[in-house]
């Protein structure tokens, strides 16, 4: 009887393991890259490091990160777009692909990739150094009035740029310099030595120097108060009717089987359902947006028709 018993356990196991492999070998590939644009420590860079932590169990498939930078965000569609469409390799969408897209003219623009799924809605905060001698926005504003105010953006072609341009407007500050980097991590570098008044990013980018006290959050530009810094006001609460809605998803190459989609689709509700991520994401202040296939094409389509006409309203294109 004891033989039995021991013979049907092993069976049991074994049909375990045998599950556990065949859910493994579910997904196409072994392994899975995401790209970004972003350097190191730049938001798109974070997302998406935070997200393979969790995201390797859920898809069946090991992921790794790579950095494509340069051109804004041209190399990395670039990449994209000429790589085989078999579910091995993905790129992080965010506004920034749609603004490289309009305000220049890359080798290949969001058009030539395949929305997959979004993940989250990243609030975006303005910021400076914790021993610069702005303890407001309005502060930031007067000296750009008066003087002439050096801000900071990620990137030429980006979300930033455009609030940091919108904030001039709104504010009447035309005397500010908007400086541009390739990356978030460059970019907080001069805010940190003085070289930028106020840098802008996201929460998740700003998280470790905030927590080490190096720099003070002034303005976010969401729409209501982040939960995470109930202290700090919105920069439309300030009188400047500027808001942000800064997605971050997945794209891939023009052409994925169903089957990859369909992973994919299942595979970012359960990492957002994960305990340890949800802690992790919600103290950086990222909110869950989960975007299906279906809807997220149509929603990268109206984006960029809503950039567009924006960008031509205030004469950046034609």
């Amino acid at each position: 009887m004891k033989g039995h018993l021991f013979m049907a356990g092993a069976f049991a196991l074994g049909i375990a393991a045998f599950s556990a492999s065949a859910s493994a070998q579910d997904y196409p590939k072994d392994t899975v890259t995401l790209i970004t644009h972003s350097s190191v420590g730049g938001g798109s860079d974070v997302f998406l490091r935070e997200l393979s932590k969790y995201l390797s169990s859920a898809l069946g498939a090991n992921v790794i990160v790579e950095n494509v930078t340069g051109g804004s965000g041209a190399n990395a569609l670039a990449r994209l777009a000429s790589a085989p469409a078999d579910g091995s390799i993905f790129y992080a969408t965010t506004p920034t692909f749609i603004y490289t897209s309009l305000l220049s003219n890359p080798e290949a623009t969001y058009k030539d990739l395949e929305p997959v799924v979004n993940v989250f809605t990243d609030p975006e905060v303005i910021y400076t150094a914790a021993d610069s001698p702005y303890d407001s926005l309005q502060a930031v504003i007067d000296h750009a009035k008066a003087e002439r105010g050096t801000w900071g953006a990620a990137n030429p072609a980006s979300l930033e740029r455009q609030l940091l341009e919108r904030l001039k407007t709104a504010a009447g500050a035309e005397n500010a310099a908007i400086v541009t980097h390739e990356g978030g991590g460059d970019m907080m570098i001069n805010v940190l030595n003085g070289t930028l008044d106020v840098g802008v990013g996201e929460v998740q980018e700003v998280k470790s120097q905030l927590e080490a006290k190096q720099i003070r959050v002034l303005a976010t530009f969401s729409d209501e108060k982040l939960e995470t810094l109930p202290d700090v006001p919105t920069v439309k609460s300030l009188g400047y009717d500027v808001v942000a809605r800064k997605f971050r998803g997945i794209a891939g190459p023009k052409g994925l089987p169903a089957d990859v989609i369909a992973a994919w689709e299942k595979a970012i509700p359960e990492v957002l359902d994960n305990p340890e991520y949800k802690a992790a994401y919600t103290a950086s202040d990222l909110r869950p947006d989960f975007i299906p296939h279906a809807e997220y094409g149509p929603f990268i389509q109206s984006f960029a028709a809503e950039t567009e006409a924006f960008l031509k309203q205030s004469g950046v294109i034609k």
